[in-house]
């Protein structure tokens, strides 16, 4: 607040604003003001830049005057999200009674306060992706984090090091982040500028306080039963979430029901690296779905099932047990393509669950959201008629669901069945629910059969015809009369309001019955928000159940999808052994082959792979021939296969792939002091560092962003530890452009080459995408440049210089062959000259005769 505005200055509204804002210092401050929200000073100005509103000034008592910037209430939701998404934190000041009876000032308090990572307005939230809140804490030489979705109440801790903490970050996408204030400075290293992070007081960060704060969230004596007894790294992050959360939402986290510890024994190892070069949930060049795997798999109908879809594909499957009966699922709906329509048509009749029971906790729910939840865990029942005792994987999943008969009754008993979204209407309970709201309503119902009859009979005894009775939220009911006839309004009428053309009038009468029936209204709406909260608490009992019958829909819901997939694009089970190899027939890339245009047939290729035998492959080929697409096609099956679904090829056997590596393309970090080369650096080193013989890597060209000898250096030396390495000799993709390895594959008994099949007519090139062993012959990168569209005057003067370098090659190796054995020779043991240098007491000779000795050295050298 400006120093110069004192508070003997300021109205009793304003002093009421910065009172409030005082508390909450660093948020943008709605507060409500009639049908108004507005934001004042810095505040004001902030809003006014962000949601493109006007920025006007209010009289602030006997000061000067103060920005001002407001929005009407209705546009809530819009604007938030704007603020949300342009990392400010948000404090709703509301007026917490009503107007008509307040005495003075209307009560205001802050009633939420919203952030990136604890928003649930659906306007802000994508409906396929968790929005997840992270937090953080040091622990010896552990990191202890938990993140929890407020939206749906999913909460996850976990351990790992402070070098992974930015991993963690990604894999998660976290929209803000929680950490102790005295830890702050240990995590500036490694904490990303473009994520909200918040400090919390030190004593949030007490391990008595934190247990205590989850056992009384999940009302346990223990945590046990979680995984995470004494575990004081996970404990305390855990514990500071739900602080903050009820702490922003005001106690409102009765759907954060229970707490999963992350365990990455039985998943896939996946960096960031590879889900970017894979191009798994963005597309490396336009930044959104298009061209993206998620975008091109996911049929699922829910939006719950569409975000468990992507945590598959971020945490595939290593426990082949588990992987078939995933598969088992989906061979059960391909099989019954009735039953797949059947199943399909239910799930597109399901609503959110998750996220409705979100706002049920946080009281921003209405009754259409409880009618939807009823009708969507309905469903499970109607899914359970379908699945026959014979689809017995199908069965096991449906049979798990929990009993919500009752609670779905309660809700289809109390509410209509097309509510309206607005509380204040009213009318959403249904009748024979409460004998005092059926008799309110009556006389709501017969106040509109009294008016008309009441206008009727004044128009009679009056004698006046245009006499009519009407109402506004101002005047209440009145009676309209035209000038004309003023001169026969009797002396019982009362005059209200007099216009141009008229004038207002209500009797005794009138307004004996205009509070009998306001009264009636105010009566039978509070009767209904006191029935539609004991709903409420009645569902919220039961938050733990329907989480669970959301996650059932969910997993029966990706299981479509995956089986809908499979039909549409020819895609085969894939079958899994312990043999260590990769045996893909017709393989196909499931993105590229969708992107073709009309009447292009996609070229598919077989890879086989087996550890120790034939575990690394080479393949060499011109640009755009279909080396990378191959390359990816092969991390994509592979995937697929292990998060339990179909694949795009005729035949796919492999053994279990524990960590999936990429290193694909040229990339810069240059905002993190990161060039192309070490960027490519770093990827390479994490592969090696970390691959295991269970693995799979796949490298789109090594050694390209320095020169080219270094290279060259850098890639064989490479190949040679992929493959010499007992440790690793993981199976390898490894293209390049780079000729010499394919002499190299030749000589490494693990090793093989590849190539793209090209057919050469009258000096042009045609790509056949087909793979075939052996190495390649040429590179064709003039003939690429050609297709480029480069001038024809560059692509001739390259075709000279390219036979000039050719010609001379061979003469340029034979004088480094010459130099080298010169050198060889000059220093062999047999020369005369390096005898006299062997003869040399260096520690006894003088200055001078050394001088001597070295001129002498250099007179036998000519």
């Amino acid at each position: 607040m400006k120093e110069s505005i004192t508070k003997n200055k300021l109205t009793p509204a304003m002093k009421q604003y910065w009172d409030a804002k005082k508390k909450y210092p660093n948020t943008i401050m709605l507060f409500r003001m009639g049908d108004f929200y507005e934001t004042f000073d810095s505040d004001a100005e902030i809003t006014s830049n962000l949601l493109d509103i006007a920025l006007t000034k209010r009289a602030n008592g006997a000061a000067s005057s103060v920005p001002l910037a407001g929005f009407p209430y209705h546009s809530l939701d819009q604007h938030i999200h704007k603020l949300l998404s342009s990392g400010y934190k948000v404090a709703i000041c509301e007026q917490v009674e009503d107007p008509k009876f307040s005495k003075g000032i209307v009560k205001r308090e802050v009633v939420e306060v919203l952030s990136p990572g604890t928003a649930i307005s659906s306007k802000y939230l994508s409906s396929s992706e968790n929005n997840f809140l992270g937090s953080f804490y040091i622990f010896k030489n552990e990191v202890g984090y938990s993140i929890i979705d407020n939206s749906t109440g999913e909460f996850l801790c976990g351990k790992t090091n402070q070098q992974n903490i930015i991993n963690v970050i990604k894999e998660y996408k976290l929209k803000e982040i929680i950490i102790p204030a005295f830890q702050e400075e240990q995590f500036s290293f490694f904490l990303d500028s473009n994520v909200m992070v918040t400090t919390y007081d030190d004593w949030k960060a007490d391990y008595d306080n934190c247990y205590e704060k989850l056992l009384e969230q999940f009302k346990t004596k223990s945590l046990k039963g979680y995984g995470i007894e004494k575990n004081k790294a996970v404990i305390v992050p855990s514990g500071a979430c739900l602080f903050y959360l009820e702490n922003n939402s005001f106690n409102k986290v009765k759907h954060v029901t229970s707490i999963s510890y992350i365990i990455e024994d039985g998943y896939m190892r996946l960096d960031d690296f590879t889900l970017k070069n894979l191009e798994i949930f963005d597309s490396l060049n336009n930044k959104n779905l298009d061209g993206t795997l998620i975008k091109t798999i996911d049929l699922t109908s829910t939006s719950m099932g569409a975000r468990l879809l992507k945590k598959h594909l971020r945490k595939p499957l290593t426990n082949i047990k588990k992987i078939k009966f995933r598969l088992q699922v989906i061979d059960e709906l391909i099989n019954n393509e009735q039953l797949l329509d059947d199943m399909h048509d239910l799930l597109k009749q399901v609503f959110d669950i998750e996220r409705i029971i979100g706002r049920i906790s946080s009281d921003k729910a209405n009754p259409q959201d409880m009618l939807n939840l009823s009708k969507s865990l309905s469903i499970l029942e109607d899914m359970n008629h379908l699945i026959k005792p014979k689809h017995k994987s199908l069965k096991q999943i449906i049979n798990k669901q929990k009993k919500l008969k009752k609670i779905i009754q309660l809700i289809n008993k109390t509410i209509i069945d097309e509510p309206p979204i607005n509380f204040n209407k009213g009318y959403f309970i249904k009748n024979g629910i409460n004998k005092s709201l059926d008799q309110y309503r009556s006389i709501s119902k017969d106040a509109n059969k009294w008016l008309v009859e009441y206008q009727e009979k004044q128009k009679t005894k009056t004698n006046i015809p245009s006499l009519k009775i009407s109402y506004n939220k101002v005047f209440g009911y009145y009676i309209d009369i035209t000038k004309t006839h003023l001169n026969k309004v009797p002396d019982y009428f009362i005059r209200k309001q007099t216009l141009t053309n008229s004038e207002r009038y209500f009797t005794g009468e009138l307004k004996e019955y205009e509070e009998k029936i306001l009264f009636s209204n105010d009566k039978s709406l509070e009767i209904e928000k006191e029935i539609f909260n004991s709903l409420k608490s009645k569902v919220i009992l039961q938050f733990k159940n329907i989480q669970f019958n959301a996650q059932v829909i969910a997993r029966i819901d990706v299981s479509v999808s995956h089986a809908r997939t499979a039909i549409a694009y020819d895609y085969s089970m894939p079958q899994f052994n312990n043999k260590n190899g990769i045996d893909i027939k017709n393989g196909r890339h499931p993105v590229v082959e969708r992107l073709l245009p009309l009447g292009q047939e996609f070229i598919s290729n077989d890879l086989n792979l087996i550890n120790n035998k034939k575990h690394l492959g080479i393949i060499t080929g011109p640009n755009m021939s279909g080396k990378s697409t191959f390359l990816r096609q092969t991390g994509l099956i592979v995937l697929l296969a292990q998060i339990g679904s179909f694949v795009p090829a005729e035949k796919c056997l492999l053994s279990i792939v524990d960590q999936l590596f990429t290193r694909v393309g040229a990339s810069d970090n240059l905002a993190g002091g990161e060039s192309t080369f070490l960027v490519e650096m770093n990827e390479s080193a994490n592969i090696l560092n970390n691959a295991t013989n269970k693995s799979l890597i796949i490298l789109d060209e090594i050694g390209r962003g320095t020169s080219t000898f270094d290279g060259l250096s850098l890639a064989w030396a490479i190949t040679e530890y992929l493959h010499n390495n007992k440790k690793i000799k993981a199976r390898t993709l490894f293209a390049t452009h780079y000729h010499e390895l394919i002499d190299l594959a030749d000589k490494l008994p693990g090793a093989f080459n590849l190539n793209v099949e090209v057919i050469e007519d009258n000096d042009k090139v045609i790509f056949l995408r087909k793979i075939k062993d052996g190495g390649a012959s040429k590179s064709y990168g003039i003939q690429v440049a050609e297709m480029a569209g480069l001038p024809n005057n560059i692509i001739l003067r390259a075709k000279d210089l390219l036979c000039d370098f050719m010609n001379n090659k061979a003469k340029h190796s034979n004088i480094v062959v010459e130099q080298k054995n010169s050198q060889l020779d000059l220093f062999s043991k047999d020369n005369k000259l390096s005898k006299k240098i062997q003869e040399i007491d260096v520690d006894n000779i003088s200055p001078v005769d050394a001088l001597n000795i070295l001129n002498d050295l250099k007179n036998d050298s000519k």
